[in-house]
């Protein structure tokens, strides 16, 4: 019987999920798919260039012998790749040959698309010698890779830093965007990055700016008239860390500066990294052509860390700072706190301090007793189910109905609250919410968080609704 693609990709699978990590095979093995077998040629679908560059790079050997197992010698593995343009639609497929394999196939590159070149960023006022002007990166040596502790949480976010400090500007992880909640390690990972690349190559330039002061620094040029030495200055740079991105929403000057700083930046083979508490699906009032720009390379999530990144996180900060403690301590504030690694340190800080400020030992009803004021200070997280209990409940109809396909202006206006307050209270993206909430897109729950603002600010009884739902699910 005549082997199918499927068939030849399963077995492989199975050979390389005993010889590899259980996470390392979810996270670049799963997503693959097998589209075609043709003579002894295997095409597999991946979802990204920097996919396709990462098994290359790391698991080349391990698919060449699962390969040659199944389809002999000859075997070939052809990459077919689905890219997304600038306008989010899918480009053709483009197929791909690892290196050993070139010679046998005709291959076509991968263009990162550059449409909007604009001839106006090559800047007519350079300053003479400023290639030797001495820029203060801006970095934090405290903030590394070694006290960036890897776990389920932020692996693909560390590794793929990691990747563009062995090679800034020379992957395709061009923008590398991290983003996550408030104080799961953004602002570390970015000065990791940066610390690393200038370990490796001091001779480049690299700069750490927070949006909000590069926001400042521009309005400060344009009231000085020296709009264009602004620009000049970040064209020269060659891994630009920008920090809190979404700082930029709604302020249309600063964004158009960066939109000709990125496309230079860019197009010159320059790092860009950047940080933010969201998604780009999720930025509100930033510019399209943006948005695109920071899709073109890789957007890495950092989530919510596990009990034993938990537990690993805070053994390195007692191990820095000296300090033994007993493992069920360690346990027992690793369990109670989980909102982010900012309050996990804090809270040991605070056990660390009160023991030595009230010559107390370190016990576990003294830890008890820190973790509860945190806990107590910490606003309660709120799930996506729970919110949508309290509004059917409110509305006196199930969670089915709330979440059905009909257009009744009741249940509409019901599941566009119930998206509202989900954008509101949890840490969840459009797209997840949207998902949950009777598997709708990310852009019905833009609509629906619009329209609940606008109906709380022109309807008196819709008004009274947002309030209502606002204290019981504040409780």
């Amino acid at each position: 019987m005549r082997e199918t693609a499927q068939t030849v990709w399963k077995n492989c699978l199975k050979f390389i999920k005993d010889n590899i990590q259980p996470q390392a095979y979810k996270t670049w093995f799963e997503p693959i798919v097998a589209v075609k077998l043709v003579d002894q040629a295997l095409s597999i679908q991946v979802p990204s260039k920097f996919f396709y560059e990462w098994l290359e790079e790391h698991y080349v050997k391990i698919l060449k012998v699962a390969l040659t197992k199944e389809l002999g010698e000859q075997a070939r593995l052809v990459y077919i790749i689905k890219m997304e343009n600038t306008y989010g639609n899918k480009q053709p497929y483009t197929e791909r040959i690892p290196s050993s394999n070139r010679s046998a196939v005709k291959t076509q590159e991968v263009d990162i698309p550059l449409q909007n070149k604009n001839p106006e960023l090559k800047n007519p006022f350079v300053i003479p010698g400023i290639r030797n002007v001495k820029i203060e990166s801006q970095l934090n040596p405290n903030y590394s890779f070694e006290n960036f502790l890897e776990g389920d949480s932020n692996r693909l976010a560390r590794n793929a830093g990691i990747a563009v400090a062995n090679k800034p500007g020379g992957t395709s992880f061009n923008p590398l965007l991290v983003f996550g909640g408030v104080g799961l390690g953004k602002t570390h990972l970015a000065h990791a990055i940066g610390v690393d690349i200038k370990d490796k190559y001091p001779e480049r330039t690299v700069l750490y700016i927070s949006a909000e002061k590069f926001t400042q620094q521009y309005i400060d040029a344009v009231k000085k008239n020296n709009r264009n030495d602004f620009i000049h200055f970040y064209q020269i740079i060659d891994v630009l860390i920008l920090d809190d991105v979404q700082f930029f929403s709604g302020k249309s000057g600063t964004q158009d500066v960066f939109f000709h700083i990125f496309n230079h930046l860019h197009q010159n083979g320059k790092q860009v990294i950047l940080t933010s508490d969201k998604a780009p699906v999720d930025m509100q009032d930033i510019e399209q052509r943006l948005l695109s720009r920071f899709k073109w390379g890789l957007s890495a999530e950092l989530q919510h860390p596990d009990f034993e990144t938990r537990v690993s996180i805070l053994k390195n900060k007692l191990y820095r700072d000296g300090v033994e403690m007993p493992d069920e301590i360690i346990d027992y504030v690793a369990k109670n706190i989980k909102t982010n690694v900012r309050e996990l340190e804090g809270a040991i800080i605070s056990l660390i301090a009160q023991s030595s400020f009230n010559k107390k030992e370190i016990t576990l009803s003294l830890a008890k007793e820190i973790v509860e004021k945190f806990v107590k200070n910490t606003k309660r997280e709120v799930s996506i189910d729970y919110i949508q209990k309290v509004v059917s409940d409110y509305f006196q109809m199930d969670v089915d109905t709330l979440q059905s396909k009909t257009r009744k202006r009741h249940i509409v206006q019901a599941r566009q609250l119930a998206m509202f307050f989900a954008k509101k209270f949890t840490k969840a993206s459009l797209a997840s919410i949207g998902s949950q909430i009777g598997k709708r897109d990310h852009a019905t729950v833009l609509h629906a968080c619009k329209t609940v603002d606008n109906l709380s600010s022109t309807d008196k009884q819709f008004r009274k609704y947002v309030e209502d739902l606002t204290k019981k699910l504040s409780l």
